[in-house]
């Protein structure tokens, strides 16, 4: 190996934190798409009125990240096509947190509201999980706006945490 070689593997892949904003965009959706198939499965009038709260919450969510990454610096990939690389981003987040393939397979144990509301509960550990670690591919000075989605999903756990403690 060269030493051009060497210090290419040691360089850490940045990101710019619009593109950290706009996988949370993505993986709200996810969120709504998630929760809104629940509340259409579900016969239960209570039970279909709180998925669709969820969904409602997750709708919040991504305007509230729309609303933070309007106020930060347009950033455009240096890729010569930025709409592929956002496609590339956007399907990056598919897969993160409320993962359909995943999911169709889950279904089938989720049986419960209970079960439901434990799933969605992991899911918002594993973005905050992820969000903490994305903290690692942001320039140092963008990492403290990671903390206002983290602080948002944080909110979200409680609530979910809430909910079902409640039921």
């Amino acid at each position: 190996m060269t030493g051009k070689e060497h210090n290419i593997r040691k360089m850490p892949i940045i990101f710019d934190i619009s593109e950290i904003y706009q996988i949370a965009v993505a993986i709200e959706e996810n969120g709504i798409k998630f929760y809104s198939m629940w509340a259409k499965k579900s016969k239960n009038k209570k039970i279909k009125e709180l998925f669709s709260t969820l969904a409602d919450m997750e709708v919040e969510h991504k305007k509230i990240f729309n609303k933070m990454l309007s106020e930060i610096k347009k950033y455009e990939p240096k890729e010569a096509y930025p709409e592929e690389y956002f496609l590339y981003l956007k399907a990056y987040a598919d897969g993160i947190i409320f993962n359909f393939d995943e999911l169709k397979k889950q279904q089938s144990k989720l049986k419960t509201t209970s079960q439901v509301l434990t799933y969605a509960i992991q899911r918002e550990k594993d973005s905050i999980l992820y969000y903490q670690e994305a903290k690692n591919i942001v320039p140092k000075y963008q990492a403290d706006q990671l903390e206002k989605i983290i602080n948002e999903e944080r909110r979200h756990l409680l609530d979910l945490s809430y909910i079902k403690k409640t039921l």
